[in-house]
Formats: C-alpha cells, sequence, structure tokens
C-alpha cells in the first residue's frame, strides 16, 4: 500500500500500441456503489472502460483527478465509462460518510466502488494509488499508469480505444487544463521531501530523543535543530500505528523540508469538534507562504479527517523548517505529503 512517486520514477507498462494485458476483473469485491448500481464486466461488454484506484486523502490522486474527471465528461457519450475505486488507505477513509463528503467536494460524479475490503484492489493485483487502466470494448486490459503524469499519452489511448469500438470524430484535441488549489500539480524540480507518516510503521526521519514509543503516552522534545527531510513531536503524545494523537494542549510537530507544497493529514479524534492550530515557517507566520487551510498569520482549524495544504511557497522555493503547534489536544496526524 504505497504511493508511486514521479519524483522516484514511474512504473510503467503498455504503449500506444496497447498490448492486450489480460481480462478486465470482477467489482464483486466492492462493499457498495456510490453514483451508479453494481457495475459487472459483463454489462461493461462494449464500452471502453477506465479504472482508476484512489483514496481520498491521497495527494497525488487528487493532482490527477483534474484529468479524469475531464476525460469522463468528454467522452461519456462516445462510449466511455469512467470506475473509481477507492481503496481506502487509513483506517477513516473506510467511514462511508467520509467518502461521500469528499468526493462530492471533490465534483466526482462518475461511478464508485467502494473496495473496503481490498477486494478489488486484490482482483487487478494493484499496488498503487493512483492507478490508471484501460479496458477495451472486448473486456480487455490493453494499458495502464500508475502514478501522476502521462496525461496526453493516457488521452491518446483512450481516443483509439473508443475508436476502435466505433466512436466517430474522438481523435484530435485533447483536454486542456490549468488545475488549480490543491489540485496542482506538484513542482518536480524543487520537490525534495517525500511523504512520510507519523505513525510508527512506516515513519522515517523521526528525531525527537529516544525516537518513537509505541503506542504509549509520552512527553516528547524536540531537538535544537533538524536535517532535511526530519522530524519530532514536542508535547504529550502517542504515536500509534497509522498516527500520532495529542494528549494535552500546545503539542507540536515541526518538520524540515524541500518543497513548494506542505500538506498533512489530520483529524480531530472526536468526531463534530474543533483543533486550532498555528502554523510557523521558520519561526514566522507564513505570510504568502500560507496553504489553502491556514491563513497569513498561520491559523487554522482541523475541523474533519482529510488533508489539509499548509504552505504553499512562492518562488523561489527553499529549505524550510515547519512548526505545528495545537492550541487544544484532541487531534490525529497521519501523513505529510508535498508538492
Amino acid at each position: 500500500m504505497t504511493h508511486l512517486h514521479s519524483l522516484f520514477g514511474r512504473d510503467r507498462a503498455g504503449s500506444t500500441r496497447t498490448p492486450v494485458e489480460g481480462e478486465l476483473p470482477s467489482f464483486a469485491g466492492a462493499t457498495t456503489w456510490l453514483n451508479a448500481e453494481p457495475l459487472t464486466p459483463e454489462a461493461l461488454r462494449g464500452r471502453v472502460v477506465l479504472v482508476n484506484f484512489c483514496t481520498y486523502t491521497c495527494i497525488n490522486w487528487i493532482r490527477s483527478l483534474p484529468w479524469v474527471r475531464a476525460w469522463a465528461d468528454k467522452y461519456a457519450n462516445r462510449g466511455l465509462t469512467v470506475i473509481g475505486v477507492h481503496t481506502p488507505e487509513f483506517s477513516f477513509e473506510h467511514d462511508l460518510d467520509n467518502i461521500r463528503r469528499a468526493l462530492r467536494a471533490m465534483d466526482v460524479r462518475y461511478p464508485i466502488a467502494v473496495d473496503n475490503d481490498y477486494g478489488v484492489w486484490t482482483a487487478f493485483d494493484n499496488n498503487y494509488w493512483p492507478a490508471l487502466y484501460f479496458v477495451d470494448a472486448r473486456g480487455r486490459i490493453r494499458h495502464h499508469w500508475f502514478g501522476e503524469g502521462a496525461y496526453e499519452e493516457s488521452e491518446r489511448v483512450l481516443q483509439l480505444l473508443l475508436g476502435e469500438a466505433g466512436a466517430e470524430d474522438v481523435a484530435g484535441a485533447l483536454v486542456e487544463l490549468e488545475p488549480t488549489g490543491i489540485e496542482l500539480g506538484a513542482d518536480w524540480d524543487e520537490l525534495g521531501s517525500a511523504e512520510n507518516y507519523l505513525g510508527y510503521e512506516r515513519t522515517e526521519g523521526f528525531a525527537s530523543p529516544g525516537g518513537p514509543v509505541r503506542g504509549e503516552r509520552h512527553a516528547y522534545t524536540a531537538p535544537a535543530s533538524l536535517r532535511r527531510n526530519q522530524w519530532a513531536l514536542s508535547g504529550d503524545w502517542s504515536m500509534g500505528r497509522e498516527a500520532a494523537s495529542l494528549h494535552t494542549p500546545g503539542g507540536a510537530v515541526s518538520y524540515r523540508f524541500h518543497a513548494r507544497d506542505l500538506n498533512v493529514v489530520m483529524a480531530p479524534s472526536r468526531t463534530q469538534t474543533k483543533v486550532p492550530f498555528r502554523v510557523r515557517v521558520d519561526g514566522n507566520a507564513p505570510g504568502p507562504a500560507h496553504g489553502l487551510d491556514v491563513d497569513e498569520e498561520g491559523n487554522g482549524t482541523v475541523t474533519e479527517q482529510r488533508l489539509y495544504q499548509l504552505l504553499r511557497q512562492p518562488a523561489p522555493v527553499k529549505e524550510r523548517l515547519c512548526e505545528v503547534e495545537f492550541v487544544d489536544a484532541g487531534v490525529e496526524a497521519f501523513d505529510f505529503t508535498f508538492g
């Protein structure tokens, strides 16, 4: 269950020649469906199918979503069915209300197979968020792409398969997009920090003295300085398998990073509660470097279980120390991502 980051290479199979890679597996492992009645490979015969594996806090999927959404709209009447498979990474991403809310906010209108038990993931032998599988009208997988990017090539494959299925006037102009906000593509040239988790199971670079105390409350302190891609806790936290949980007000998370954007997946420990926080960059309010979820003074609030964009640096992008201090207790921090 790892994201494939373009920064560290892409895993790619197939090309515009689109050799047959196998048959479209069953969606029988889905636990429920959103935006449609359950779909089967048999019912989809005659249509080109694009299967998109996702989980709603994944920044890589979020940044690829504008293209998938645009293809679903552009080619729906020309024989394309887009199916999202929502396979959760974090425990709260199993919650159907969370999934509905997030996908509604992201304007996802195509069918979604909710894959809480990893049945569809396993049937496809998939390993990545996001992943695209391109299926022809005869039910054969003809191409796939893991990770972000290759949008022009991907649309050309869709056009090829639609043309093979008899659709007219599909070749030619491609969608032209200029994503904004959280969907804006990463600044790959300046991306010097990779995704990192705050739970003990998968974290790297944890620098608080004594290291993580697994599953127990502990008074953490931050070291005097951090090197790039090191992080630390300060305050009364417990570090669980997938998240760090704060028990008393005033705790903080610090991270030294090099990237334009810094995002954190966070949640209130109890639903329908709010946890205010304050962001500092190299000891100062972020000003014009603030992200979508904080103001220029660095103030923000954790209100629900999702990804929060804390920083978006204007040029020139520099290595920075980000400190996130929580005014109240009762927050869970899962994952740092960058862009």
